[in-house]
């Protein structure tokens, strides 16, 4: 899970390094079309058919012993 998308560093004069970020849900919900987005993709959770399926060759070969 990604903890920060926007982070930023505050380095105070005793040195003091602060890191303050944004977290996903606020990124998120921070601009309107990121909204339409993020809701535009809750729904098609309910659409299996706009569901895009990835096959890992990889696995695949691993499993026919290749």
């Amino acid at each position: 899970m990604i903890s920060g998308i926007r982070q930023k560093t505050i380095v105070r004069e005793s040195g003091k390094i602060e890191i303050s970020s944004q977290d996903t849900t606020e990124y998120l919900l921070s601009t309107e079309a990121n909204r339409k987005h993020l809701f535009q993709a809750l729904k098609d959770l309910g659409n299996p058919e706009s569901y895009i399926f990835i096959i890992s060759f990889d696995k695949i070969l691993y499993e026919e012993g290749r």
